[in-house]
């Protein structure tokens, strides 16, 4: 027993490092079992541990925007289900009204339940892994529709599906839901295969957790949970005592924007993030859900910090944040939110690191590209320029924030999608210039073989990512067509667009913004 009101320092790192090991089990289990390109090659996909209440306890390097709300989305299990939840259950959830970020992330969420020789009547511990289905049904392909103006209009929800019913797998009910919609998944068949992974993961989570217990028992693996959680607050409070007060209008290729206030309370070492002036809720797909956006302030406070933690629910206890109901960054159902997740999440980062004055804009966007008909769907993110910061210059061609996931291999994409990747290249001088200069993005070329619908979820194609400290603004990035006949057709950031054969989908990313004067 090694209980104690106090963590062991030594045993405070090996249990911070056997939480995360636990995750990133997981990770691999989901990776090496999983159908789609998307989970399997591009790893978007996140796997964490949660503590009994829900709260995160750590998770695996993977996706910041999923580890920062999946929290929401197992508290929300607990609030909904309480007495319901039995051994051998598991659970589907994407609905960005209760902790989802956009519908293609489902979380299949495991309660753990182990035999400790006490009469256990409600779970001991949460696993959940979310992964991003390459097609959720939606009006387009890959269900990432530029235009859609409502979530019923972006595919299938599943608000805490009983995917698995004491070891049972429902396959019959969740393929009802997915083809009983008016706009049904394209093929249901790899979501099954893919939530089978994801229940598989979860298995690993369950089978490593119930090891540990049987090793350390239960009251320490429990107390240590809460040691690891309450180590990240205090990393937090650290980082928040150098910290300065600030505040930021940052605006988007819509003209909607974001307004943040930073407010660093010295006495309490705790800081207020004030998004009141933020435009209303829009009508457009960029609406970021509640959870979506504390995953963003959660993910710039953790980059503050210089010690290694595991992301958790500790780093959020020094942190109020005030996002109005209703606005962009809370907004109220059943507005459309598959943008927020991937581009608005993007432009919550960069305005908090203006208003604290560390870091220049990144290429503030995920450069969302999919691709597909009734046969194929195919969806990826294209990297870009990083900020440049007091002390370090930007990175070329990278994923920035709160994106995490790799590009498909040029030939894994071309042997299962009916293209060809003709070129991928740095884009030279589009970093901002400064004492640090941006880094910069990339443009990539896709020539299409069969005719295909193509869209295009982007921002900074019209305000620029910006400099700091008279660093200059990097490049906008560019999304055109060039026809098969040498016609060439420019796109806005956001568009759809029919593909023929012969057809060439150019994208130029954005570069990051400078930092200084030069």
């Amino acid at each position: 027993m090694y209980t104690t009101s106090q963590p062991d320092p030594v045993r405070l790192e090996i249990f911070k490092n056997l939480y995360q090991f636990i995750a990133e089990q997981m990770g691999i289990v989901l990776q090496n079992t999983a159908a789609s390109v998307n989970i399997k090659e591009r790893l978007d996909f996140s796997c964490a541990i949660f503590d009994a209440s829900g709260l995160l306890v750590a998770n695996a390097p993977h996706i910041p925007v999923h580890l920062g709300s999946m929290s929401e989305s197992v508290r929300s299990l607990i609030n909904d289900q309480g007495d319901t939840i039995k051994p051998g259950n598991v659970y589907l959830s994407n609905n960005p009204y209760n902790g989802g970020t956009h519908l293609p992330d489902v979380t299949a969420i495991t309660p753990v339940f182990l035999e400790t020789g006490e009469n256990i009547s409600s779970p001991l511990f949460y696993v959940a892994s979310r992964g991003h289905q390459a097609d959720i049904g939606g009006i387009t392909p890959g269900s990432m529709p530029p235009h859609s103006k409502t979530v019923e209009e972006e595919g299938i929800m599943f608000d805490n599906f009983l995917l698995v019913e004491q070891d049972n797998f429902r396959e019959s009910a969740v393929r009802e839901l997915l083809l009983n919609h008016p706009y049904p998944a394209r093929n249901p068949h790899q979501n099954i295969a893919d939530f089978k992974a994801q229940i598989a993961a979860n298995e690993r989570g369950v089978q490593e957790l119930s090891k540990m217990v049987s090793q350390y028992g239960l009251e320490t693996v429990q107390i240590y949970m809460k040691f690891v959680q309450d180590n990240a607050e205090e990393s937090v409070r650290r980082a928040i005592d150098v910290l300065k007060d600030g505040s930021f209008i940052y605006e988007m290729d819509s003209g909607a924007k974001i307004q943040v206030q930073v407010i660093i309370n010295r006495e309490s070492r705790s800081a207020k993030i004030d998004f009141t002036g933020t435009s209303g809720q829009l009508n457009s797909n960029f609406n970021a859900p509640k959870a979506v956006t504390h995953a963003a302030v959660l993910y710039v406070f953790r980059t503050l910090v210089d010690d290694s933690i595991p992301l958790n629910a500790g780093c959020l206890k020094p942190l109020d944040i005030i996002i109005p109901e209703g606005c962009m960054l809370n907004p109220t159902s059943p507005a459309a939110v598959v943008a927020g997740n991937v581009e608005t999440s993007q432009t919550v980062v960069d305005a908090l690191y203006g208003a604290l004055g560390v870091m220049a804009a990144s290429q503030g966007t995920m450069n969302n590209f999919t691709f597909g008909n009734d046969r194929y769907q195919y969806y990826e993110t294209i990297c870009g320029g990083s900020g440049a910061g007091a002390n370090f210059d930007g990175t070329d061609a990278v994923q920035t924030h709160m994106t995490n996931s790799r590009l498909t291999d040029p030939e894994v994409l071309e042997t299962r999608y009916p293209v060809l990747l003709e070129s991928f290249s740095l884009r030279p001088d589009s970093g901002g210039k400064g004492k640090h200069q941006g880094g910069n993005g990339v443009i990539r070329r896709l020539r299409f073989l069969e005719p295909m619908t193509a869209n295009i979820l982007s921002g900074h194609r019209v305000v620029p990512p910006f400099g700091l400290n008279g660093g200059e603004a990097g490049q906008v990035g560019r999304n055109w067509v060039e026809r098969e006949n040498g016609v060439q057709e420019n796109l806005a950031s956001t568009a759809t667009v029919e593909m023929n054969p012969g057809d060439v989908f150019a994208i130029a990313t954005p570069g990051g913004g400078g930092f200084g004067n030069s």
